[in-house]
C-alpha cells in the first residue's frame, strides 16, 4: 500500500514507491540473472505439458519401456517417443537399451522430488 503524506492524501508521484527497505536479504541476494531465469523457464516449459507430466508420474514409480508407457497412456509408441525426446533433452529422464527395447527412468532423485513436491503442493487443502 502506498504511503500517504502527513495530511493523509496520497502523493501521486510516490504511488507504488516505498522509502523503506523491508527485507534485508534483498540487498544481498538480488534477482536471478537473466540467463539463469531463461534456462529455468525453458526447463519448466518442458514440464508444462500434461502428457509429459503423465509420463513422469508413471516413471516416478518404476522403469518402463516405450510400448508399456504407450499402452498405459493410450498413445502410440511414436507419440510417446516424441515426448520422451523432450524429457531427455531437459535431462528429466534417462534410458537404457536391452536389444531393441528402450527402458526409461527418471534422471535422478531431483526430478522425483520436484514431481512429488508440486503434486503435494497442489493437493494441499487451502
Amino acid at each position: 500500500m502506498p504511503h500517504s503524506s502527513a495530511t493523509g492524501s496520497l502523493d501521486s508521484s510516490q504511488e507504488g514507491l516505498c522509502s523503506e527497505r523491508h527485507a534485508a536479504s534483498l540487498a544481498t541476494a538480488g534477482p536471478l540473472a537473466v540467463t539463469e531465469a531463461q534456462r529455468m523457464a525453458e526447463f519448466l516449459n518442458v514440464l508444462a505439458d500434461p502428457t509429459r507430466l503423465r509420463l513422469i508420474s508413471l516413471l516416478a514409480a518404476e522403469e518402463y519401456c516405450v510400448c508399456d508407457l504407450a499402452s498405459n497412456l493410450g498413445m502410440t509408441d511414436s507419440a510417446i517417443s516424441h515426448q520422451l525426446r523432450a524429457l531427455r533433452a531437459a535431462r528429466l529422464v534417462t534410458y537404457r537399451k536391452v536389444g531393441r527395447q528402450v527402458f526409461y527412468q527418471l534422471h535422478d532423485h531431483h526430478v522425483l522430488e520436484l514431481y512429488q513436491t508440486v503434486r503435494e503442493h497442489l493437493n494441499e487443502e487451502s
